[in-house]
């Protein structure tokens, strides 16, 4: 699909076009570094495999926009089929060299468009804010969302662990004083690949993201996780390019998974990883399976990535029971996640 928008040229991506992944990853790579320079480098092969290989369970289309003959800027959307059904899921990126002329707003309304013509009621989009004394951010998706209209839905805070300036060492006795408190528990740990046997009971922890952790006003409601869906999402994360630590809480009398963390990692990158999510099931909170799963995945992870130095992750400004255990491991602010959310029904 082709549209013109002034002197705007918006086209579809076409996954198999080199040329046109080549000039998609080149505006991301940039737009990153500029707005969140202490990320690490875009992938290319995450890059070009998310566009060929949606998310389980998902549709999705991109798109690029030409100021005459030269790429600035790129679009997705994700569209849920199983779950949240009235959402649509937006990124937008311009090239920092090419910033308020008009690109933002031709792709804003692009994305509009198609959202409408699916039948859904609500985008949601995130961009990145400074703390109150935090480190420098230019705040162009911000101003960009508002002047769309959007509407701050939920805000989360990026937290960064350098190993380089932790004792590590005093993790030993966060260790032994919560396993104190978990008699009748033992781990599990395992890479890439959810084992059969654990399928059932990690797809029940990660179904409760959605409505164990604080989502502000975001309009979301509990993913719609099973085995099969939860083995789909090992697989498109390692067609991605993408490796994973986890470590399980096994409640030895019942056999159950019962708390999960997972660590993933860019095979392009050697030093920084994504602390992913870490969920334990009500019934057994109160035992520190919080922070054992942490601290053992941690170990596990840094047992075979020797290079490993950052990882950061990111919590809900009201999650405290989560911020206390990552501030405990020496996890530290570094800047916002705004969460944005905009009715676009027609009508």
């Amino acid at each position: 699909m082709t549209a013109g928008t002034r002197t705007f040229r918006v086209v579809e991506i076409d996954p198999a076009d080199r040329a046109v992944l080549d000039a998609s990853y080149e505006i991301r790579r940039a737009a990153v570094a500029h707005d969140v320079p202490d990320l690490p480098p875009l992938c290319r092969h995450a890059h070009d495999a998310m566009l060929r290989v949606p998310l389980p369970h998902s549709v999705q289309s991109a798109w690029l926009i030409h100021d005459g003959d030269r790429p600035v800027g790129v679009a997705a959307v994700r569209l849920p089929q199983l779950d949240n059904l009235d959402n649509a899921e937006c990124e937008i990126f311009v090239h920092p060299d090419h910033r308020r002329r008009g690109a933002g707003r031709a792709l804003y309304e692009q994305v509009v468009t198609y959202v409408r013509a699916a039948g859904r009621r609500r985008l949601i989009a995130d961009s990145v804010e400074a703390l109150p004394g935090g480190a420098e951010r230019p705040g162009s998706g911000t101003g960009f969302a508002r002047a769309m209209g959007a509407q701050d839905a939920l805000r989360d805070i990026r937290r960064r662990l350098d190993l380089s300036s932790v004792d590590t060492d005093g993790y030993d006795r966060l260790l032994a004083d919560a396993w104190r408190r978990a008699d009748g528990y033992s781990l599990v740990r395992w890479r890439e690949r959810t084992p059969e046997e654990h399928l059932a009971d990690v797809a029940y922890l990660e179904s409760r993201l959605m409505s164990d952790a604080p989502m502000g006003d975001l309009a979301v409601e509990p993913q719609k996780i099973d085995a099969e869906r939860r083995r789909s999402i090992d697989e498109t994360r390692i067609a991605y390019g993408r490796g994973s630590y986890n470590t399980g809480v096994r409640h030895d009398a019942t056999g159950r998974i019962v708390a999960w963390t997972q660590l993933g990692t860019e095979y392009s990158v050697h030093d920084h990883a994504w602390q992913n999510i870490t969920l334990v099931d009500p019934p057994h909170r109160g035992h520190r399976l919080g922070t054992i799963v942490k601290i053992a995945n941690l170990r596990y992870a840094l047992e075979n990535e020797p290079a490993l130095r950052f990882i950061d992750t990111w919590n809900a400004a009201a999650n405290d029971h989560m911020i206390s255990i990552n501030e405990t491991l020496g996890f530290r602010p570094v800047d916002a996640l705004v969460n944005w959310q905009q009715e676009v029904r027609r009508g």
